[in-house]
């Protein structure tokens, strides 16, 4: 249906459904047809996308994630597997927001986001520009590990042993995949996080790696 092809991989709203689709009697029927013929997915309340196979191409996951709960970036697990860090495929989509913490179970699968502070939120965040088509926001690598630190209930190391014994057995993250590590961002997230002393280790283990 060309009609929504334009919208190509992006998602949007009800009101800009409702706008390409106000020729028909009611828009609110139509849209309900094209969501039973499986040509329109609704990803939660006032939020769509078009199914794949009308644009013959693959949906972004994480362009989805930033559209779904924002402001966002996305982040743990997610954006260690992105960059190659850990070997295992990630099924849930994560994020980090300025908003509360909150979950969304979708039909294309399932999206976490983690509250933090926006002066935490603004550091070591990049933009992924896909064939010149669409960008979503990301972790920076160092970023990403920060994340999974500062949301590790419990975790408390005393060493950069321990944290780097922590990052390589419990994390699976293999250090050695990023040829060179910005510090700085990790510096910049120890003078505005609560886990400083975690983040400390954090920074003097890659700036090890950097030597």
């Amino acid at each position: 249906m060309d009609t929504l092809k334009q919208f190509g991989i992006i998602p949007f709203d009800t009101a800009t459904l409702s706008g390409v689709l106000n020729d028909y009697k009611s828009p609110k029927d139509k849209r309900a047809s094209l969501e039973q013929a499986d040509l329109l997915i609704r990803l939660k309340r006032g939020l769509y996308v078009v199914a794949p196979k009308l644009q013959n191409q693959p949906l972004s996951k994480e362009l989805i994630a930033n559209h779904l709960y924002g402001p966002s970036y996305v982040s743990l697990q997610t954006a260690l597997s992105f960059y190659g860090l850990i070997p295992e495929r990630v099924h849930v989509v994560s994020s980090m927001t300025i908003k509360r913490s909150r979950n969304f179970s979708t039909p294309l699968g399932d999206f976490n986001f983690v509250g933090i502070s926006k002066e935490y939120f603004a550091i070591g965040v990049r933009q992924e520009i896909v064939n010149n088509e669409y960008a979503y926001l990301i972790a920076s690598p160092e970023k990403a590990m920060c994340d999974v630190i500062i949301q590790t209930a419990g975790l408390k190391l005393q060493s950069i042993k321990a944290m780097q014994l922590y990052l390589e057995e419990d994390m699976r993250i293999d250090l050695s995949v990023i040829d060179h590590y910005d510090v700085e961002i990790i510096k910049e997230c120890i003078a505005v996080s609560k886990k400083k002393r975690e983040l400390k280790l954090l920074y003097k283990l890659l700036k090890n790696e950097c030597i």
